[in-house]
């Protein structure tokens, strides 16, 4: 398979890095053609690894993951072009915050969601929100964390759900523990989960945990 993953921060170089231990072809996408983090990830990451701007990734690819931050994610997917997205897979596994005043802040939040905007904003895409639950490395090795934790994902598309489920398989989450939360609205919800994993994280002292979904059927 061929995948862009646009973005060069640890979440793309480390979601590009596992793509490509597995066989895959990927592309790492960013503004630049010489972006330095980006040429240096293909050197190290070996054969199937290559560096381009948005726009190259997203035309090689038969699959695309947005690893940017959420709040840029609609201008790096338009910098990537819409005809290179159109009835393309993309996977969106963003977070729309920043820290203001020290604070952590989401925008959006509650009423929309990065998800929901990358649908609107290219509606023949097949946006699949998922993985942005997680720390990057948990996203690539779930067996960081002990026991049957899920992943969420959810988007409008079911066979482009599918194709996610088969890739998270890859990722070692078994198709069992994927939990799909429905049409792309479930996004909000998704990325309203990152203040509580903040602070269980500030909590915890790490990065490697998940939540587990125990029900009584």
């Amino acid at each position: 398979m061929r995948y862009a993953v646009l973005g060069t921060g640890e979440v793309g170089r480390t979601l590009g890095g596992k793509l490509v231990r597995l066989g895959h072809e990927v592309t790492l996408g960013s503004r630049t053609k010489d972006n330095p983090a980006a040429l240096e990830w293909a050197r190290e990451a070996g054969a199937g690894a290559s560096a381009g701007t948005f726009a190259e990734a997203a035309a090689a690819a038969e699959v695309i993951v947005n690893a940017v931050g959420g709040r840029v994610a609609q201008s790096a997917l338009e910098a990537a072009g819409t005809a290179h997205l159109d009835g393309k897979v993309v996977i969106d596994v963003s977070n729309p915050l920043a820290f203001e005043e020290g604070q952590l802040r989401l925008d959006p939040v509650e009423s929309d969601s990065v998800g929901e905007r990358l649908q609107r904003a290219f509606p023949h895409a097949r946006v699949v929100k998922t993985l942005n639950t997680v720390n990057c490395q948990v996203m690539v090795d779930p067996a960081r964390v002990p026991g049957e934790h899920q992943m969420f994902l959810c988007g409008e598309d079911a066979d482009a759900k599918e194709q996610v489920t088969a890739m998270l398989g890859e990722f070692g989450w078994p198709a069992e523990r994927v939990l799909d939360l429905g049409g792309i609205r479930a996004a909000r919800s998704l990325e309203m989960y990152l203040p509580l994993w903040m602070n269980l994280m500030q909590s915890l002292g790490h990065a490697d945990f998940n939540v587990q979904v125990r029900t009584a059927r």
